[in-house]
């Protein structure tokens, strides 16, 4: 009987080992999937994708929905949208391989509170992850 209770230990012990090698075990192949958010709305013929690594998990870290005004983010995603139009038209000045396209924000259109909260949480996650700095934050510290 005791030789029995150690043959199964032993078999299920050799058992869990060899499962292991079908675990998938790379995490940043899933926190990539997992770090494409993409809003759209057809009937304004409009679409946001981030794909950002990391930014989800930043996301969570901040002010909750809800926090904001509606009016306060559109006013903050109008400036930062301006300056950082602005920096793409400047390759020469700023770098081109963090200012690749323009945003298309129109102030008449209106987005909904998701997309103003998303496009303003993207805002802050980029000036502090590249380490930049738009006109509306020059006196916040990194």
């Amino acid at each position: 009987m005791k030789n029995c209770i150690y043959i199964l230990i032993l078999g299920i012990f050799i058992y869990s080992c060899s499962t292991t090698k079908n675990r998938k075990m790379d995490v940043a192949t899933t926190d990539i999937a997992s770090d494409t958010i993409r809003i759209a709305n057809d009937s304004l013929e409009y679409e946001i994708i981030i794909i950002e690594p990391g930014f989800n998990a930043w996301l969570i870290t901040q002010r909750p929905r809800g926090f904001y005004s509606e009016t306060f983010l559109e006013t903050r995603n109008r400036i930062y949208v301006t300056e950082y139009n602005q920096r793409v038209m400047q390759p020469q000045r700023f770098d081109p391989n963090l200012y690749l396209q323009q945003i298309n924000y129109d102030p008449v259109i209106h987005y909904g509170y998701e997309v103003n909260y998303l496009l303003y949480n993207y805002f802050l996650y980029f000036e502090q992850r590249y380490r930049q700095r738009f006109i509306v934050t020059r006196g916040r510290r990194f």
